[in-house]
């Protein structure tokens, strides 16, 4: 496989491989599949070692969204079979909050359902997390709010918010079949004012929603011109009661595939493994640690993730080592602490 070789050795140096090459990765068959894993491992190594940085999800205000994205399962319309909520109170949201810190979370991910916020809810978001960051001033914060209006992201920033979450999800040409109620460009338009507020800027994709292998390197590159410092990819949760119910056109090895392109396209970018790895990559959730380096802990917004304490041994029997564990603990340490009494769990988002 000497092409892959050539490709990871570009990323190595931060060239940009060209959308031929990418297309190969995500064509390449199931007996090439750790050919591909490797190439990307090189590429995972140099940037990140062999370091997992874990992230902890709290779902602040849940359902009612007045948008109709079509793999949501909060969208208007929707069937799905969700807790539906208003703002949590302050107290919660840290409480919540804190249950991530305490099982390893590096980063805490506040995110609000809805189009975007008022300036109101921005004051009261950036008032959550002002009182986590002087709690927890080393532990990284990113909202997701939605669509964001002029100075809001301003307001997030002054607070102590590292960094601003928004997906494109889909490549542009494809982004009508997944959502009417709001375009491709006002989704990039919220990371880049986001970014020029000089918050982190956070941005993925789904995969699994029907669209083409060129609809994939499509979105990995107009990612990439946003300069992500993370890179989320999530595979489509087809929840019953949403338009995408039925869509279950994901493989463990196609997942893997998509994760390599991803990493070659955006080498030195935080690639983060998200939402529905669990029903998608199944078994085969180590070999994307060797791709990913950055994972999310315990549950998601409206669906149960695998349970922090399985998260943490997959991790160390992997090899890899946990972002932040002490220099001087050997990282299975923190299997054999959890494994203790009833802490193997991490508790689940409110």
């Amino acid at each position: 496989m000497t092409w892959l070789n050539d490709l990871a050795a570009k990323a190595l140096t931060g060239t940009v491989p060209d959308r031929d090459e990418a297309l190969a990765v995500l064509r390449t068959g199931d007996d090439e599949i750790l050919d591909v894993v490797a190439a990307a491992f090189r590429v995972r190594l140099k940037y990140f070692g062999r370091r997992v940085k874990l992230n902890y999800l709290v779902n602040i205000k849940s359902g009612l969204c007045p948008e109709d994205c079509f793999y949501c399962s909060q969208r208007a319309g929707s069937a799905a079979d969700v807790l539906k909520y208003t703002w949590l109170k302050p107290d919660e949201v840290l409480a919540a909050a804190e249950a991530g810190v305490q099982g390893g979370a590096r980063r805490v991910c506040m995110v609000a359902s809805g189009r975007g916020p008022t300036d109101r809810d921005v004051t009261r978001v950036a008032g959550m997390i002002s009182s986590f960051k002087q709690a927890h001033p080393d532990v990284e914060v990113c909202a997701c709010l939605g669509l964001l209006s002029d100075g809001q992201a301003e307001t997030l920033h002054e607070a102590g918010t590292t960094a601003y979450n928004h997906n494109l999800n889909t490549a542009e040409d494809h982004y009508g079949e997944i959502c009417t109620t709001h375009s491709f460009a006002d989704r990039s338009a919220t990371v880049t004012a986001a970014k020029q507020a000089g918050l982190s800027p956070c941005s993925g994709l789904i995969a699994g929603m029907g669209e083409t292998d060129e609809d994939l390197v499509d979105v990995a590159f107009a990612l990439r011109s946003l300069e992500p410092d993370s890179v989320p990819v999530n595979f489509l949760i087809p929840f019953d009661g949403t338009p995408l119910g039925g869509e279950w056109s994901l493989t463990p090895q196609r997942c893997l595939r998509i994760l390599a392109m991803v990493r070659f396209v955006c080498p030195s970018s935080e690639v983060r493994l998200a939402g529905g790895r669990e029903i998608h990559l199944r078994t085969l959730q180590p070999l994307a640690l060797h791709i990913v380096n950055s994972i999310f802990l315990g549950d998601y917004l409206t669906s149960e993730g695998q349970a922090g304490g399985k998260d943490l041994e997959m991790i160390a029997d992997a090899g890899f080592v946990v972002d932040g564990a002490s220099a001087e603990t050997d990282h299975r340490d923190l299997v054999r602490i959890r494994r203790r009494g009833a802490g193997t769990d991490t508790p689940a988002n409110a």
